[in-house]
């Protein structure tokens, strides 16, 4: 129904000139008429061939022709002669014993209220017929008013006159395209004045005197025949006319009659009936224009068509759409479809995730996947007692289910991981299965949205190894915000929210402060302060991590140079984010910032985890030594933490070890953290590298270190994290007196 209402609208859009053209060219190659032999046309050379005397000529072809009694004459000339010509002698003569025809100068640009009526003073007392046509893009002629109104008097058209129809401005004709434009009788004027044709073939005809136009040369054409003497226009009208069977009954009966059709059919129950319906329909719409032509009644086929075409494509959008309802693989319906269905109250979303399906995919023939999820979906719907379930991406199940106490669901979905305990069996291959639950129960949300939260809780069961996660509405609340962070972040490194904090780093040997960490900050100006992990890890994920690191070199490079008058030697820190140190981008964009401001990559020490979470370790690697090439120093920051760090430590000829304060802080009252400190240091030592002891809170682990022969210290009892310009007070201040003193 609705398709069909939407087809009206578009059918009644005037966009089918081209099919039209198209349709009605067809339609008249197929049928052709004789030209009535009661209209004779009386041609005269173009140019005329009577040089100064084709005047005087054109006046005796006029008597040549009254000469034989005809019906009616119609003098089709360019009136370009004066009144004292012969011709218009002849003509004020005749009186209405002749029809002045009266043409526009284009075809494209008829407007039958601004009709030329030649000159009363030359023509006199003779009537005026005028030819003139509405035409299509393509100049094609399409329909004539039956006469025009001009100066208060009523002019009939000559196709009307020819005919003898009534000269009435609000009739409208439309011309018979089957009649053959090479049946029409022709006499050229040099066969009647030299006596060639028969005395008496004229009488009482009609007889239309007009220049011998060819169809090269004529500006309109006619269905079926291409361009044409127009002339045969006037002629085909006249047929028209005389049959009164032109009646323009325009786009609505066929637009009517087919949306009645197509809902008709729509009602029909049996598929193979409806669809034979359907193409006698399709066949009604081309064949009804030119069956209801053929008793003078016009409608455009482009109506017809492209309610058809426009109907067909929205049946099979309407039936592509339910079935990509179903997945073509497993025949279950899909995440589209639960997205569609009405949720029952007061029931709960539930997302099941098979861990690895992916590669139990891969492994199996492509003729087999559908048996797999069908495996999967029956184990849901027996745990469940739920009939229909939903099958998504990458191993997702979901369906509806009425909802219970938290720990009475966690329970029953424990139960239902028991069922998965049995390995999978498809075709031959076993599979080891792991499943993981996501729950929604944000019953006053849609369901695209829930269903969303569902998908986004399994998950992170799945990442954390947990039997079910619930997505929470108050973390619903602060998704606008974590999904708009990047463009956060964005604004605030321009509008001045995020900047850097630096924490002194502390010389023991020297005793004073050898250089700073770089530590990005952000004070939001509506949440406030948030927390680095919060947004850097969002950055992260998100691949978006490069610009807030080359901003943060930007920004510390600032830094050092105004620091490096205050303190010979300064030198400062910055975080190589994991995510960044495999880029291939990674040297030249900072080989750029370099070559800009000029810098002395000796000045500079470069801070990088433990790679284990690079996808290219390799690539890591040998940028972090091309780095070093340049002149940075390397650090492997938090050393003892990651799972390779004695591994990295071997791989990269790293120039300084930072030791996680969670050893440092508990030197003083931890045994084995102590030993472990020490022998760091050692370790570093015998692998000539410096070591900095994060993390110092108290004087007396500041002393201790120092005692173990640590290098650099750095924590709040040296310094805490400050804007630049505090930074540099307590810089000049640290200067005057000596830590732990």
């Amino acid at each position: 129904m609705i398709a069909a209402l939407v087809a009206c609208l578009f059918g009644l859009l005037k966009l089918g000139q081209p099919i039209d053209h198209a349709y009605w060219n067809a339609r008249f190659r197929l049928e052709r008429v004789e030209a009535p032999q009661s209209i004779i046309l009386v041609t005269t050379p173009r140019g005329s061939r009577y040089t100064e005397l084709s005047d005087v000529a054109l006046a005796n072809l006029i008597d040549q022709v009254v000469a034989q009694a005809p019906k009616a004459i119609y003098f089709d000339q360019p009136i370009n002669f004066g009144a004292e010509s012969e011709t218009a002698k002849k003509i004020r003569a005749l009186g209405s014993k002749i029809t002045v025809v009266t043409r526009p100068a284009s075809v494209e640009r008829f407007d039958p209220e601004a009709v030329q009526i030649p000159d009363r003073s030359v023509i006199g007392d003779a009537r005026v017929a005028y030819s003139g046509w509405f035409v299509n893009f393509l100049s094609y002629a399409q329909g004539s008013p039956n006469a025009v109104e001009a100066g208060g008097k009523v002019y009939p058209s000559l196709a009307v006159d020819l005919a003898g129809g009534e000269a009435s401005p609000s009739a409208y004709f439309i011309p018979n395209f089957a009649v053959d434009p090479e049946s029409i009788r022709i006499v050229s004027a040099r066969q009647l004045s030299s006596g060639e044709i028969a005395t008496g073939l004229l009488t009482g005809r009609s007889v239309i005197i007009s220049a011998d136009r060819t169809a090269a040369d004529s500006q309109i054409g006619y269905f079926g025949h291409g361009r044409v003497n127009p002339v045969a226009m006037d002629i085909a009208g006249a047929v028209s006319v005389s049959a009164a069977r032109s009646n323009n009954i325009g786009d609505l009966p066929m637009l009517f009659v087919f949306v009645l059709g197509a809902i008709a059919i729509a009602r029909i129950g049996h598929t193979h009936f409806r669809r034979s319906a359907y193409a006698v329909l399709a066949i009604g719409v081309f064949a009804s224009p030119a069956i209801l032509q053929s008793f003078g009644f016009y409608s455009p086929p482009s109506t017809g068509v492209i309610a058809l075409s426009v109907f067909g494509a929205l049946t099979l959008w309407s039936k592509w759409r339910r079935r990509v309802l179903q997945t073509s693989a497993s025949g279950l319906p899909n995440f589209v479809a639960l997205s569609d269905a009405k949720l029952p109250p007061n029931h709960d979303i539930v997302v099941a995730v098979i861990g690895r399906y992916e590669e139990f995919l891969a492994t199996l023939p492509a003729s087999l996947h559908a048996e797999c999820a069908a495996q999967v979906a029956r184990r849901f719907a027996v745990g469940s007692g739920i009939e229909q379930i939903y099958h998504g991406e990458n191993g997702h199940f979901a369906w509806f289910e009425h909802s219970c106490p938290l720990d009475q669901q966690t329970e029953h979905f424990e139960g239902m991981r028991a069922l998965f305990a049995a390995p999978l069996l498809v075709g031959g291959h076993m599979f080891d299965t792991n499943v993981h639950f996501g729950l929604d129960r944000n019953y006053h949300l849609d369901a695209v949205t829930r269903l969303n939260t569902a998908l986004a809780s399994a998950n992170e069961a799945l990442k954390a190894g947990r039997t079910i996660e619930q997505f929470e509405a108050s973390r619903l609340a602060d998704a606008p915000w974590e999904l708009s962070l990047l463009a956060r972040i964005d604004e605030g490194m321009k509008n001045g929210d995020i900047w850097l904090a630096y924490q002194p780093q502390w010389d023991y040997r020297g005793a004073r402060v050898c250089g700073a960490e770089a530590l990005v900050r952000w004070n939001d100006p509506v949440r406030g302060p948030i927390r680095p992990d919060a947004f850097i890890v969002q950055a992260e994920k998100a691949g978006r991590i490069d610009a807030l690191t080359y901003w943060v070199f930007e920004e510390a490079i600032t830094a050092a140079q105004a620091m490096a008058g205050i303190l010979p030697g300064f030198q400062m820190s910055i975080n190589l984010s994991a995510q960044l140190v495999d880029k291939p981008s990674l040297l030249s964009s900072i080989s750029e910032i370099v070559r800009r401001r000029g810098i002395d990559c000796r000045e500079f020490t470069i801070e990088v985890t433990e790679t284990a979470a690079v996808y290219n370790r390799p690539a890591a690697v040998q940028n972090l030594q091309q780095l070093r090439a340049m002149g940075f120093r390397l650090a492997i920051d938090d050393f003892g933490t990651g799972e390779s760090s004695l591994l990295y430590l071997a791989e990269l000829p790293s120039d300084e070890l930072k030791i996680d304060q969670h050893f440092v802080s508990r030197i003083l009252t931890g045994e084995r953290e102590r030993e472990i400190v020490k022998s760091t240091i050692s370790l570093a030592h015998a692998l000539k590298q410096s070591v900095v002891a994060e993390g110092i809170e108290d004087q007396a682990t500041f002393e201790l270190l120092s005692r173990m022969g640590c290098d650099t210290g750095q924590g709040f009892f040296i310094g805490r994290p400050e804007g630049f310009e505090q930074f540099r007070q307590s810089c000049l201040a640290m200067r005057l007196s000596k830590v732990g003193s």
